[in-house]
């Protein structure tokens, strides 16, 4: 894995035409219109509300995304609820994705740095970029404890399995549509962002990381904001990497992706 320095973020014209954006959101109806104010023009926003009590649709509409509802909570699972979205958009012909980004609803990511993250995919140095945490600026209390030493376990982890070089899970990344395909992401949990990265390794993709700044989040976090959703994570996301250093598994075709895909039409996720 590599590192390079931000570029200077593209402004104006449609730079960021064929990106794609997924928000995953719980209860964010105070957050949520920051990030989305926060962000540049880009091709699609896609919020998926995954079972939010609150009025995080009404929010995410509002500030002009497209909403998904996504009921059965997990992380993985809002996810590819968004890139179901936007998978149908594209087999529709109404949109053609280059670069997907994903950012979390809760203000703690900087999504006015989406050039910093989508830049080096859209100029073809990259074929996942991740923003870094670690390498960048964090304000304090942005990552508790428990949050930033998991995060280094997972890291040191994955180098001596997979020889994956990390200095972070950062949620904020952008990945090409391409590679995205020869991922078959499958968690719906919280090992969404540690899958991506194993399997990016060894799919032997062009992995690069940025320095991002990070702050505090809006409201409490549902994860590292409490004991149990700290425990859950951590247990998750070590099963993960454990399992994924006994299982062979090898990139999919191009054949084999379109035969999935044949049999996923018509159990895309709704927009609501």
């Amino acid at each position: 894995m590599d590192r390079v320095r931000p570029a200077e973020a593209p402004t104006g014209g449609d730079e960021f035409s064929r990106v794609a954006v997924v928000i995953p959101a719980l209860n964010e109806e105070e957050a949520l219109p920051r990030v989305l104010a926060d962000l540049p023009p880009v091709g699609l926003v896609v919020v998926v509300d995954n079972g939010s009590t609150d009025r995080t649709a009404d929010v995410a509409r509002a500030g002009g995304a497209v909403v998904v509802g996504e009921p059965e909570r997990g992380y993985g699972a809002a996810c590819l609820a968004g890139l179901a979205l936007i998978a149908g958009r594209a087999e529709a012909g109404v949109f053609d994705p280059a670069v997907v980004v994903f950012v979390d609803g809760d203000h703690a990511d900087h999504a006015d740095r989406l050039g910093d993250v989508a830049g080096p995919v859209l100029r073809g140095e990259a074929d996942l970029v991740i923003g870094s945490r670690t390498l960048g600026t964090r304000e304090p209390g942005a990552m508790p404890p428990q949050a930033v030493w998991g995060n280094r376990l997972a890291c040191f982890l994955m180098r001596v399995l997979f020889g994956a070089r990390h200095t972070d899970l950062g949620p904020f990344r952008a990945i090409s549509v391409a590679a995205l395909d020869r991922l078959g992401m499958a968690d719906r949990d919280f090992g969404w962002t540690v899958e991506m990265q194993i399997k990016a390794a060894r799919a032997r993709l062009r992995v690069v990381e940025v320095p991002v700044p990070y702050r505090r989040r809006v409201g409490v976090s549902k994860i590292s904001g409490t004991v149990g959703g700290t425990i859950r994570a951590g247990v998750k996301i070590l099963t993960v990497i454990g399992r994924h250093g006994f299982v062979r598994w090898t990139p999919r075709e191009p054949a084999e992706r379109d035969a999935v895909r044949d049999e996923s039409r018509g159990c895309e996720s709704v927009e609501v």
